[in-house]
């Protein structure tokens, strides 16, 4: 088994000042009147248009996002890259609602595909379908209600989009993950990714869908998909990651009074994840895996299920992904112990990628364990450093 628990590895990457900055924000994160109150400050000043993106960037930018465009992630792809850690870059503006909104996103992401092509230290790209069509034609569409003429012309649109980003990806050999979205238009977006993955994972697995196990449904939903691709005959892909809209889930069923989708546990969430990880690597011929995950031990998990049959660490069918400027612990340990790693690397312009570091700030504080994880880590280290010079 790998070891996470060593720091001088986790932080190998990080200057005496990357970790007192790394140690502050996450002392701030563990504090939800802190985060509440830093999200209402933060929202009042761009609203007044107060000149505060210095203060972003400097600080919870710096930590999470990789750059404010393509050119200016050079640095952190080459310095992920020095650690045999890939980058997976996302742009991350949020909420878009225009077509010039969408157009702009849409171009974002065929740049990515271009620069993962020439470059081989970004093994994936990665988009949000809600990046490129409007939320709620998608909701109406996963609800199969019926659709205006109109809207029917500006689904073909979004299907159209779809497709530019898939054939271009295929053209060039470039893997994409479609990420999962709310469970209300998840239907659109599984739809939208069985049928790439059947156009364009013909040869190889080049094309992911995204399963978010919290959902109680998923483990049979990816059987099914399992059982299509192999008598289809194409390459299932799948990052697995435990989801990211679980208050809002759960918030949604009990105003409009339906059951919620979400595991009543966490142990069941699990659970679900670790039979998960077995079910795709048990089918690795016909499947592709990233395991998209912040928990150590799903990480040794996919570890021992890999040995016991018989894969080869270095197997590219098979990743394990973080984000940015968490659980190093995980990703540097696993990289040097040989796995395949990849970073995803938020980046935008500050001020439109503000409302993701919101839901990043949001998320880890409500995952206190996670937190509790990262400070003890980073302490743990600050005393070793100390204890050396």
């Amino acid at each position: 088994m790998v070891s996470f628990d060593n720091t001088e590895i986790a932080f190998s990457s990080k200057s005496n000042s990357d970790i007192n900055r790394a140690y502050l924000l996450f002392k701030l994160i563990g504090n939800n009147s802190l985060v509440n109150l830093g999200k209402t400050a933060t929202q009042i000043a761009i609203g007044l248009h107060l000149p505060i993106e210095g203060m972003v960037k400097a600080t919870i930018f710096k930590q999470f996002c990789g750059g404010t465009d393509l050119k200016t992630c050079d640095k952190t792809i080459d310095d992920l890259a020095k650690f045999n850690i890939g980058t997976i870059l996302n742009y991350s503006a949020e909420g878009n609602e225009t077509e010039s909104d969408f157009a702009r996103a849409m171009s974002e992401v065929l740049s990515t595909i271009d620069l993962a092509h020439r470059n081989p230290k970004i093994p994936f790209c990665v988009f949000k379908v809600t990046g490129i069509a409007r939320f709620d034609l998608l909701a109406k569409v996963s609800a199969q209600a019926e659709l205006s003429e109109a809207e029917r012309k500006e689904y073909e649109i979004v299907e159209q989009r779809v497709e530019e980003i898939c054939s271009k990806a295929s053209e060039l050999g470039v893997r994409v993950f479609i990420d999962a979205e709310e469970s209300w238009i998840q239907q659109a977006i599984d739809d939208l990714a069985t049928n790439a993955m059947q156009k364009h994972n013909r040869e190889k697995p080049l094309i992911y869908n995204t399963i978010q196990m919290y959902r109680s449904d998923r483990l049979e939903f990816l059987k099914d998909a399992i059982l299509k691709a192999k008598n289809e005959n194409y390459f299932l892909a799948i990052k697995l990651v435990r989801g990211a809209y679980m208050e809002k889930e759960r918030e949604r069923a009990s105003a409009k009074n339906y059951d919620s989708p979400i595991h009543v546990s966490k142990k069941n969430t699990d659970m679900d994840y670790e039979r998960a990880l077995r079910l795709l690597v048990e089918n690795s011929k016909h499947v592709a895996t990233c395991a998209g995950t912040h928990n150590e031990k799903s990480c040794q998990d996919l570890i021992k299920i890999m040995e016991d049959h018989g894969i080869s660490k270095i197997d590219t069918n098979i990743y394990f992904a973080q984000l940015l400027g968490m659980s190093d612990q995980i990703s540097y340990n696993l990289a040097s112990a040989g796995y395949n790693i990849a970073k995803f690397v938020p980046y935008g312009p500050v001020k439109e990628v503000i409302p993701y570091l919101i839901r990043r700030a949001e998320e880890n504080t409500a995952m206190a364990g996670q937190v509790g994880r990262e400070l003890a880590l980073i302490m743990q280290e600050k005393k070793r450093r100390k204890s050396n010079n």
